[in-house]
């Protein structure tokens, strides 16, 4: 199976379309909202938007991505973008970094090096891994996807694919947080006996049936039991329209800058250790790096849809031994993440070997702590070298 090198290079007009948009946006009224508890405050909103007409610049954010290596292929029909940076130690391990939403590729930009290449950010050499980040299907640059059913255990088949026929790695190890978490964790259920081992930024289940109950929570896990509970009270809005009517939504985003940013800058505040200021986490060319790749690509409305795909086409075993993942498991829990399911629970499902708790960070781990990541992952990892 071929792939093909792959350049980032958006026409300067589609640029400029955006920032006549951007600047031309017709704003709604907003009252009572400092706390953003309505939604995205317009004040900020409209700083972040001015900034994205007048001052970002996205060509030096382009030229740091082609950096990398990037390559395109098609697997079943399906294109598929990623990143493929070589180890620089003796016996580098492949490893295949998945994204979620609202997410990029670019997200693991900060651990690429550090895993790739551990001597050059002071670690030892013989941690080093082949790093591979895919932009999931129907994200970024893995577009423009035109295949219904593509969902998060799809994408694991379509990632064990690229691995083995288009890479050539016939045993590898792979990590991942939201959406990414759930295509890790069918990696580590369908493909045990070609998975090194799993690494997750989220403990998530392998269905949206098989959630843990009230009294899997020991006391001092509670918390995390409210935490759950108030994000499917207050903040999981998205996520029932993405499952059931992403296209109808999608209309309006994908015609708007300043609708597109004001979906996803609420969620990168409310789920990163940001108190609040989200630019505390990432900057407004962060920020708007991500909001631009989902447009340039027009991508909003098949990421979209991958909620739905998970909805309406539900996960099936692929055998019914316990536990459910069977390739050996480590867990990175970071404080402001949106939920974490107990470590008891997780011990019954997953083959879990390492367990992690760190003191900052929040649901965009690679992003927002890209170091302690780093650390944890070549410790975990360690023991299958």
């Amino acid at each position: 199976m071929n792939k093909s090198r792959f350049t980032i290079d958006i026409p300067s007009a589609v640029i400029d379309d955006l920032r006549r948009r951007a600047a031309q946006t017709r704003w709604p009224v907003d009252f009572a909202n400092a706390q953003w508890s309505y939604g995205t405050n317009l004040d900020y909103l409209k700083e972040l938007v001015a900034y994205w007409a007048e001052g970002y610049d996205w060509y030096q954010h382009q030229r740091a991505m082609n950096r990398y290596a990037h390559y395109r292929t098609v697997i079943e029909g399906v294109p598929i973008h990623f990143i493929h940076e070589p180890g620089t130690g003796p016996k580098p391990i492949p490893i295949i970094l998945s994204h979620g939403w609202p997410w990029t590729f670019w997200d693991y930009e900060k651990v690429i090096k550090p895993l790739a290449d551990p001597a050059g950010f002071g670690g030892d050499p013989r941690d080093s891994f082949d790093v591979i980040v895919p932009s999931l299907p129907g994200f970024g640059f893995s577009t423009p996807l035109t295949t219904a059913g593509i969902n998060y255990w799809r994408t694991a088949d379509l990632w064990a694919e690229l691995m083995r026929s288009v890479l050539g790695y016939d045993k590898f190890a792979a990590a991942g947080g939201d959406w990414g978490a759930f295509i890790t964790n069918q990696l580590g259920h369908k493909y045990a006996d070609r998975m090194i081992g799993i690494y997750l930024t989220m403990t998530l289940p392998l269905d949206f049936s098989s959630f843990p109950k009230a009294d899997d929570y020991a006391p001092n896990e509670r918390e995390w039991l409210e935490r759950g509970r108030r994000f499917a009270t207050a903040e999981s809005g998205y996520a029932a329209i993405q499952m059931t009517k992403p296209q109808t939504l999608s209309y309006a985003i994908n015609d708007s800058p300043a609708g597109l940013c004001a979906w996803i800058v609420e969620k990168r505040r409310t789920w990163s250790d940001c108190g609040g200021e989200v630019e505390k986490r990432f900057s407004r060319d962060d920020l708007l790096t991500t909001m631009t790749i989902y447009w340039v690509t027009q991508s909003f409305v098949t990421s979209a849809r991958y909620y739905y795909e998970a909805a309406h086409n539900p996960w099936q075993a692929s055998h019914r031994r316990e536990p459910q993942v069977e390739a050996p498991t480590g867990v990175g829990v970071f404080p402001a993440d949106i939920m974490r399911f107990p470590r008891g629970w997780m011990e019954r499902h997953f083959n879990l070997q390492h367990w992690k708790e760190f003191s900052a960070g929040g649901h965009f781990a690679p992003a927002e702590e890209p170091m302690p990541l780093v650390e944890d992952m070549r410790a975990f990892f360690r023991r299958f070298r």
